[in-house]
């Protein structure tokens, strides 16, 4: 069963330098039916603004999973960990114990738009870390590259939670697949472009739920970019 969750009734916010939608409850944004879905907690799609971003703040037993899809981002932590966050690249940020960091635009005159992640983790109590991996262009291209895993599979990030993320960037007319196990959940989410989804038509922004599915296929209409999780 494919459940879509279109662009237009996710959560929004427009602060100016920050423009927001929330595909899962976040802030001031609740909503009961989509709280979480599986391990999945939050998926937000945020742009901001040149020389602008989110001053430091503390976060703790999550799994921060950052994708940026333009610009680049700035990430400093109470690690001591300094990063510049560019497409391709994948960012992981285990909150554990208790970390505190910031991110703000990494350029003065260009916006950054990146998707940002959360996911609950196995257990309470890890220790904080972070980790940044970058994946080469034709590793996106027309696939389906893992690049987020709980073993660390195939150079992906390490997540402490039984979560797989894929992304692709897929030329038009191309289509990507992908089998779920027995038990498991995805979850597909359309960053750019315009795909089908096993025969459902989704666009930039939407999401969809897919239970009770023994395979996947996505074919992009346009040229797109996708994440897709595979969830236990």
């Amino acid at each position: 069963m494919i459940t879509l969750r279109p662009t237009e009734d996710r959560g929004h916010f427009d602060f100016g330098w920050l423009d927001t939608h929330h595909t899962f409850s976040f802030g001031d944004y609740f909503e009961p039916e989509h709280e979480q879905f599986r391990a999945l907690r939050v998926l937000n799609e945020d742009r901001v603004q040149a020389g602008k971003g989110f001053g430091t703040h503390g976060h703790r037993d999550m799994e921060i999973l950052t994708w940026v899809l333009s610009g680049a981002l700035e990430h400093r932590d109470s690690l001591g960990t300094h990063g510049i966050i560019r497409p391709g690249e994948a960012q992981v940020m285990s909150a554990g114990t208790g970390i505190r960091h910031s991110e703000f635009n990494a350029s003065a005159t260009d916006p950054v738009h990146f998707l940002q992640i959360w996911i609950l983790p196995e257990r309470a109590g890890l220790a904080p870390r972070y980790a940044q991996t970058a994946f080469a262009t034709a590793e996106l291209q027309n696939t389906l590259r893992l690049i987020a895993s709980p073993d660390g599979a195939l150079g992906s990030v390490k997540l402490f939670q039984d979560v797989k993320v894929h992304a692709a960037r897929l030329e038009a007319g191309r289509s990507v697949s992908a089998e779920l196990s027995t038990g498991r959940s995805g979850f597909l989410q359309v960053a750019r472009g315009a795909v089908s989804l096993n025969g459902v038509a989704m666009k930039a922004g939407d999401g969809a739920r897919i239970e009770g599915e023994s395979a996947i296929q996505v074919v992009a209409g346009f040229p797109s970019e996708i994440l897709f999780f595979d969830l236990a």
